[in-house]
């Protein structure tokens, strides 16, 4: 899958954990969300964007779930 479809997808997850005002709890929500709902081939593309694009074109709290709760 191309990483700009799944950039899209997972900054609608972002945008609909925006309205949680505990930014930790929206960070572990949304990482919890990829866990459940993505496979792991999608996870891992977007895992290594984040690695190698300092994750370009995500939202932040998408990139700081990847980075602290999404563990490969």
């Amino acid at each position: 899958m191309e990483v700009e479809k799944l950039i899209k997808m997972a900054n609608q997850i972002g945008d609909f954990f925006e309205a949680n005002p505990d930014v930790e709890e929206a960070k572990r929500e949304i990482a919890s969300h990829l866990k459940k709902f993505w496979n792991s081939i999608m996870i891992k593309t977007l895992v290594a964007h984040v690695q190698q694009q300092q994750g370009r074109g995500l939202h932040p709290k998408v990139i700081a779930a990847i980075q602290q709760h999404v563990h490969l």
